[in-house]
């Protein structure tokens, strides 16, 4: 072994665990000293499973050694953001309300990595129900960026974003309602997909929004979020949203290139809207340039309105979460985080004629998009407008706005990634999305590998947790 273990990717480390070089105790062992080493700084944990990781590592090297291989995540340490429910693990949410919830069942996702005898670490922290955040008046801390504690890492998959960027986990689970994958993944510089809408089962995960949320995984490089999505991805006849597709061969074009594909460059989007930094629309622009050095055709095109898909996503979010939370919003309303608080508010004052509309304009919407994919096998965009921005600049006392552009394909249910595109002059990452045809997710990995392997931006750590390679 030529470096330090948590810098082997799930596929580098799964060759090592199955020739007998590395067990998974030690994989553990070293991820839950890295975990007390660094997290007190940067809070992506909200329970640490110390004593079950070990027990399942130990498990996981047993069946190696009989020569039993359930599938490529065996071994492997991995997290869930605190609103997958885990059996005799709490689920918090992040909140006083559930602070004493300890499920009986998995979700379904926790129960698919179980299956494979992956090593679960523990619980990461979010923003309270996926939706308030980053607060200072919640039972655990807000997750920090490890690129500067100072800053956010995004929301409300923050902890997962955090985690993967810190090196103490390879893959992390998210979710993504508005960007809550793509957004923690561009501020921290790590893979973040959203896949296809109804890919991956949500049984079992706190809902935020029932035709919004999608489940998807952050990770370190491009292969372990295809890895992730092998083990994830599937139909479940007990979600009403889930889809009867075939499952994608997510790792059958890594290798492919993009030679000869057609990507439609959405650039009004992102090169106008307030507040861009300018190092942002450079680092796209040089992004889209590297794919075309590579074999592809970077076009630009023009699509709707970028804030006609955010009002319309908008509504829809905050209409389906106060229903979720009515009860609790009317009988436990100082429970709530001032954050959470003042956006289920916003949510109560829909009416069903907003709500009607903004279904009707999210079709049409959809459609925009799709009609553009049927011409480009993909397209590129804007994740985040600027690197993470300092928890001083968040109002403590108003809805966060994050100046992020991923709730299109939110409202679209098409597969999208991030994916480091940089770093701005202040040391943060730089991002931007790769969108697919529905459950064409291959394309979008196998674009984003072929970017991934012409920059080599996944090989630089944040400076904070470089001391604690050893």
């Amino acid at each position: 072994m030529t470096k330090a273990l948590h810098d082997y990717s799930i596929a580098e480390a799964g060759a090592l665990l199955r020739n007998g070089t590395l067990t998974s105790t030690a994989l553990t062992k070293h991820a839950l000293e890295r975990i007390k080493a660094i997290d007190p700084t940067i809070n992506s944990f909200i329970t640490v499973t110390a004593e079950s990781a070990l027990t399942e590592a130990a498990a996981a090297d047993d069946a190696f050694a009989k020569g039993i291989d359930k599938g490529p995540m065996q071994g492997i340490p991995h997290a869930l953001k605190d609103i997958y429910g885990t059996a005799g693990i709490r689920t918090t949410c992040h909140s006083k309300l559930l602070l004493d919830n300890v499920p009986t069942e998995d979700s379904v996702v926790a129960a698919k990595f179980k299956a494979q005898g992956a090593v679960l670490l523990g619980k990461l922290a979010t923003h309270e129900f996926a939706i308030g955040g980053p607060s200072f008046d919640l039972p655990f801390p807000p997750a920090r960026n490890p690129w500067n504690p100072d800053h956010i890492p995004g929301g409300s998959s923050s902890g997962s974003g955090a985690a993967v960027a810190a090196g103490l986990v390879r893959m992390a689970m998210g979710s993504d309602t508005g960007g809550s994958i793509r957004g923690p993944a561009g501020y921290c510089g790590t893979i973040g997909l959203k896949p296809t809408y109804g890919l991956v089962s949500r049984r079992g995960v706190f809902p935020l929004s029932y035709t919004l949320d999608h489940c998807g995984p952050l990770s370190w490089t491009v292969e372990d979020s295809a890895i992730a999505m092998e083990v994830i991805a599937g139909f479940d006849p007990l979600d009403p949203c889930s889809a009867d597709v075939p499952v994608p061969d997510f790792r059958g074009k890594l290798d492919k290139g993009v030679a000869g594909l057609r990507l439609g460059l959405p650039r009004h989007w992102f090169a106008q809207a307030d507040g861009v930094s300018a190092e942002t629309v450079r680092a796209i622009d040089d992004a889209a340039q590297t794919l075309a050095k590579l074999g592809a055709t970077v076009e630009e095109i023009e699509l709707p309105d970028y804030e006609l898909y955010n009002a319309c996503g908008r509504i829809i979010m905050l209409s389906e979460a106060f229903a979720i939370h009515e009860k609790d919003y009317q009988t436990r309303p100082f429970d709530y985080g001032e954050h959470t608080y003042l956006r289920m508010t916003m949510g109560a004052f829909v009416t069903a004629a907003d709500l009607t509309q903004a279904m009707r304009l999210r079709r049409e919407l959809s459609l925009a998009v799709n009609a553009k994919l049927k011409q480009y096998d993909a397209l590129i965009t804007a994740s985040t407008l600027t690197p993470a921005v300092p928890f001083a600049e968040v109002d403590p006392h108003g809805p966060p706005n994050f100046p992020i552009q991923t709730m299109p394909f939110d409202v679209t249910g098409n597969p999208a990634m991030s994916i480091p595109t940089g770093f701005s002059s202040s040391g943060l990452p730089l991002s931007m999305q790769i969108v697919g045809r529905a459950f064409d997710e291959p394309t979008v990995l196998g674009i984003g590998a072929a970017f991934e392997a012409a920059t080599a931006l996944n090989l630089r750590r944040p400076a904070s947790t470089v001391a604690q390679a050893a």
